[in-house]
């Protein structure tokens, strides 16, 4: 586990106390999350114990964002319900790749992990923008992106230079050349809101 520390030497909080604190700004905190993993398969992973014992209740929501104050997004959740997702200065973010709060837009959509806090909120440990995890045929390789089906939509998927590929279950490589039109291919990579396109991380095919 990577350890979390605290601007002030020997100070010892619960995980809680430290997400409140960030989320306050009143603490510095240094190092991953207690929570699990934050690569973006995290976010598909089942929902794992937390790894700080201080923690015994760990929050998932997901929606589209409505509004971003300061640090705090408010988001609609496909259900209808709202919520409100507390960025820290310990949040983890993902938008195709690791990025900043800066990158966050009105409009994308949000899954966030972490805890509750007692006016209702949740301070983030980690949050991922516009992610998605499809299961697709490939009907058309161009130099810069691909032409997929995923049921009856038709979508389009942008490389970009963090683009790998998966063959067979083996390790990923930024050699696209084996991807085969017609093949039946997983896509994980991040939705484009104005123009409905996916930025590809990963294509796995073969598997």
């Amino acid at each position: 586990m990577t350890p979390i520390s605290s601007a002030t030497a020997g100070d010892r909080f619960g995980r809680r106390g430290f997400l409140t604190s960030a989320a306050l700004g009143g603490a510095t905190i240094v190092g991953a999350s207690a929570l699990g993993a934050l690569d973006a398969d995290a976010a598909f992973a089942a929902p794992a114990p937390s790894l700080d014992p201080a923690v015994t209740e760990t929050s998932f929501v997901e929606g589209r964002i409505g509004a971003i104050r300061g640090g705090l997004l408010t988001a609609a959740s496909s259900e209808g319900e709202t919520h409100r997702v507390q960025l820290t200065n310990a949040t983890s973010i993902w938008k195709a790749r690791p990025t900043t709060a800066d990158a966050i837009e009105v409009g994308d959509g949000l899954y966030a992990r972490g805890v509750p806090m007692p006016d209702g909120s949740i301070a983030a440990d980690a949050v991922w923008v516009n992610i998605v995890n499809l299961h697709t045929t490939i009907r058309g390789i161009h130099r810069d992106r691909f032409y997929l089906s995923h049921g009856n939509h038709e979508l389009v998927g942008r490389t970009i230079p963090e683009t790998a590929a998966s063959y067979a279950g083996g390790a990923l490589t930024s050699d696209l050349s084996r991807l085969r039109i017609g093949q039946a291919a997983q896509v994980l990579g991040a939705w484009r809101p104005a123009d409905d396109s996916i930025d590809v991380v990963r294509v796995t095919v073969g598997h």
